[in-house]
């Protein structure tokens, strides 16, 4: 048996477990049927007996029917004080071995929501094998400590790449601080402009977290029925001054008549990101295409750049948080490493897909948004 519990009733007072209380259902269930049993055959047998007895004429005297009477009473009494204790001790054997067994699989369920409650995430709960109930709610406890564990280690490497990211500009505004109190350096537009650098990148740094962590909620995603072709022309759009200053010529080849199923405020910003990061790693003179095309059921979007490229051990980390194919080159064009990971949850909040691809190094690189169709 399990140990019993404290009630809320107050000190002192417990009462027994699941367990401890099925088996007291079962027992006195079992020990009712026997004792109905022997009622019912006391009452009714000897009066059905003797009906019978009547009936068949083959006792004559007085003193002939009470011995068969006494005889066939004696006969069921005999059996039923034999056939009801085995028919009771089976019943409760039977009883305890159900309960034991759902012990065994209650058992581990509550241990598994005491560890989760403790935050110990990576508890699990075996099958009981004790029918599809229980191994649907295996697997639920199961799940729920799997996105409990998942959350918390987002959690943990959210705030350790946060430190490892803001640890770089402060340090920067620190050491320039530091030298303008010592007389080191001079608090001229060149210190200025270095200090409004690093509070920008830090400012940019929370607003692309907020961002992040809305986007992985799939918070305000509300797909429709919209026109690819239009989406597409509008992150262009909106990105062709900054592609003009840098001398990067921006493309796009969209038809508007296909219909897609997304939510085009959180679609355009995926392509604002991509775009963003095509222009950082794309050099002057060079170029960036925006195709958008149905493909199957659905329609894609493809950014391709004709850049730096991605080498193949850098290609499966670019959606990580914080990622960058090169730590130093990306913090002096302001990158947070965020953009790509804010671009991959939208689209799978959408249920799409994202992919990168690449040549390799200075080949350019290639990123596919692909988006349910609207019909």
């Amino acid at each position: 048996m399990t140990p019993r519990e404290t009630t809320s009733g107050g000190p002192g007072r417990a009462r027994p477990s699941l367990v401890a209380r099925l088996l007291a259902a079962h027992s006195l269930v079992v020990v009712t049927g026997a004792l109905t049993t022997w009622l019912v055959a006391a009452i009714l047998a000897p009066s059905v007996f003797r009906d019978h007895l009547a009936r068949s004429g083959s006792v004559s005297t007085p003193a002939q029917t009470r011995h068969v009477e006494e005889a066939f009473a004696s006969a069921l009494l005999i059996s039923l004080a034999v056939a009801l204790p085995i028919a009771v001790a089976a019943g409760l054997v039977v009883s305890a071995y159900v309960s034991r067994r759902l012990q065994r699989a209650i058992t581990p369920v509550t241990a598994a929501a005491a560890e989760i409650g403790a935050g110990r995430y990576r508890s699990r709960v075996p099958d009981p094998a004790l029918g599809g109930e229980f191994t649907t709610l295996a697997a639920a406890v199961n799940a729920l400590a799997e996105r409990l564990e998942t959350v918390e280690t987002n959690r943990r490497r959210m705030l350790a790449d946060l430190a490892h990211e803001m640890r770089t500009p402060l340090a920067t505004i620190e050491a320039h601080l530091e030298a303008v109190e010592d007389g080191i350096r001079q608090l001229d537009d060149q210190t200025v402009g270095v200090l409004r650098g690093s509070t920008r990148r830090l400012a940019r740094l929370a607003e692309d977290v907020v961002a992040l962590s809305r986007a992985q909620e799939a918070l305000d995603v509300e797909p429709r029925p919209v026109q690819g072709g239009a989406i597409a022309r509008a992150a262009v759009q909106a990105a062709a001054g900054h592609y003009a200053d840098k001398g990067v010529r921006l493309d796009v080849a969209a038809e508007d008549e296909d219909l897609v199923l997304a939510d085009s405020e959180r679609i355009g910003q995926v392509l604002t990101n991509l775009l963003d990061n095509a222009l950082r790693h794309t050099v002057s003179s060079g170029s960036v295409r925006v195709t958008c095309r149905r493909r199957g059921t659905g329609m894609e979007f493809v950014v391709a750049d004709t850049g730096e490229g991605i080498a193949g051990a850098d290609l499966g980390h670019v959606f990580d948080r914080f990622y960058r194919v090169d730590s130093a080159r990306d913090r002096t064009r302001g990158g947070s490493g965020i953009g790509l990971t804010i671009a991959q949850a939208l689209v799978e909040a959408h249920g799409g897909e994202i992919t990168a691809a690449s040549g390799g190094p200075g080949r350019g690189s290639t990123f596919t948004v692909w988006l349910p169709g609207a019909g």
